[in-house]
């Protein structure tokens, strides 16, 4: 019976299952980078994995994403190291509301964003106190890292500062109209909606660096943050290399999900890089050698980790 059992899963592994099956990847706004990466994976797996049928959903985040694997139905969902963990332990915006949950892969560096432009004067985290900001969408990760920053500099969320709640489009375009002083957004690079903001005429746009912090949210949080950097070059107008805090971003299912999935998804994801590059830079940064439980606070999916072992890639 044992070796009937055995070899229905080693079938299984080969030939998949008979029936069409279809999957929802949540992203996040248009604006931002989870969305065009989900489109590209979407057509990745319906295209490459045999009676698979993949969509991608604009969301409101990390949080949305989450939420919606944990409805039991076929998601996979891009999130933040540190909204999973909330998720995972049942804290934060899931207090009561523990879920079970798989890293699929470790993606790309997840970076703050604090951003302004040269007629607000703001030119420090501590020049933020008393002013108009947008702290990221409610169903996002950007407003529970946009928290733990403003806490770590010293400032209450709901009494040092004027909160919008705005996705990064709607932050740019409230910017551009000076209804917000700044706004936190973090995501890849380059966003397009920042791109668009530092390109627009009559504008300087001015990255607030937001490193210093990191200390306090891992004291507070774990360690779940590390400084980075953002580029000169990333965006116009920058005149400095812009000192910022990044979160891992990484590939969430439901614990449920089947081996034999699992591993069909990741699978697909390393044998067709070169087509998932083309519908955004940051999968250029997906790397075996970057699978680490350090940078993620869920455990591998046992599919996952069937992949790599296959690879010759040891997750520590």
């Amino acid at each position: 019976m044992n070796f009937l059992k055995s070899l229905a899963v080693v079938l299984a592994f080969a030939f998949g299952s008979a029936h069409a099956q279809n999957i929802s990847i949540a992203t996040g706004g248009t604006g931002g980078v989870y969305y065009p990466m989900g489109g590209g994976l979407a057509a990745v797996l319906s295209k490459h994995v045999p009676g698979m049928s993949a969509t991608a959903e604009v969301t409101g985040g990390s949080v949305d994403n989450l939420n919606l694997i944990g409805s039991g139905k076929p998601y996979i969902g891009f999130t933040m190291a540190d909204a999973a963990k909330d998720a995972q332990i049942g804290e934060g915006k899931f207090k009561n509301k523990k879920m079970d949950l798989s890293t699929l892969l470790v993606l790309y560096p997840n970076r703050m964003h604090v951003v302004t432009v040269d007629a607000t004067g703001i030119k420090t985290m501590k020049d933020l106190k008393g002013k108009r900001l947008s702290t990221g969408s409610p169903g996002s990760a950007t407003e529970v890292m946009a928290f733990r920053l403003l806490e770590a500099a010293g400032m209450d969320k709901d009494k040092d500062v004027k909160r919008e709640r705005l996705g990064v489009s709607e932050s740019v375009n409230a910017i551009k109209d000076r209804k917000i002083d700044a706004f936190f957004w973090v995501g890849g690079l380059p966003t397009a909606a920042v791109t668009d903001l530092a390109n627009s005429p009559g504008m300087r746009i001015v990255m607030i660096d937001n490193a210093d912090e990191v200390a306090a949210m891992n004291k507070k949080y774990g360690n779940l943050y590390f400084t980075d950097m953002i580029p000169k070059e990333m965006y116009s107008g920058m005149t400095a290399d812009n000192k910022i805090s990044s979160v891992s971003n990484i590939l969430v299912v439901s614990a449920k999900m089947s081996d034999v999935e699992a591993y069909k998804i990741v699978k697909a994801i390393f044998d067709n890089m070169p087509e998932l590059v083309r519908t955004h830079q940051e999968y250029a940064s997906l790397a075996l050698d970057n699978q680490k439980t350090a940078a993620t606070p869920l455990p591998f999916h046992p599919g996952a980790l069937k992949y790599f072992n296959e690879k010759g890639i040891k997750v520590d």
